[in-house]
């Protein structure tokens, strides 16, 4: 069976282009998403075309990018349909994975999403290290001082205030509160929690 999957970014565009080329091959069935973006992978049409299909079946698309924007998206949805033993037709680009010239096709994209992978994660450490050395304190900003800190282990410690009000005073949650005490004091339950 040939599954073929059509869409739009908007909702005032119209998908007929790609239905008469879909219908042209001999698609048994259409899927469509109607004002979806391509680069998300999470769309209910998308769903239905992959849902549907069986091994020895090929998803069939009028342009790659109608199928998604994301170059690493793409390339792990091609590895997801070449395990489940589903081919692969892209009809504006003529990649089909029934060929050997398809598969390397998307052997050569697979390659080029994981150098992209690499140069954006050495761009991501050689930021951070540059932000270090100018003296930039790296992270999320921290939720207490260390004074709310100890005053928080004072008041659950010695005059038996409950972890709720304590969090309520601070504007903390339960969570963030324990995560300090514990750093605090992490031998001791400091915090009278009774979590009711």
């Amino acid at each position: 069976m040939m599954i073929g999957y059509a869409r739009v970014s908007t909702d005032e565009q119209k998908l007929d282009l790609q239905l008469r080329a879909l219908e042209a091959m001999g698609c048994n069935m259409i899927h469509t998403d109607q004002g979806r973006s391509g680069l998300s992978f999470d769309r209910a049409g998308l769903d239905a075309a992959l849902q549907s299909l069986a091994p020895g079946d090929t998803l069939v698309v009028w342009r790659l990018d109608r199928l998604g924007r994301s170059l690493s998206g793409l390339v792990a949805l091609m590895d997801q349909l070449g395990k489940r033993g589903i081919n692969f037709h892209s009809l504006t680009e003529n990649i089909n994975t029934n060929s050997s010239g398809g598969r390397l096709m998307f052997h050569m994209m697979a390659a080029l999403a994981e150098f992209e992978r690499s140069i954006i994660s050495e761009r991501t450490r050689a930021g951070l290290s540059a932000a270090r050395a100018r003296g930039r304190k790296l992270g999320r900003p921290q939720s207490l001082t260390s004074l709310q800190i100890a005053w928080a282990l004072q008041a659950a410690r010695d005059r038996g205030m409950h972890s709720r009000d304590i969090c309520a005073e601070l504007g903390v949650s339960t969570r963030t509160l324990r995560r300090y005490l514990h750093i605090a004091e992490p031998k001791k339950d400091a915090y009278g929690d009774d979590s009711s």
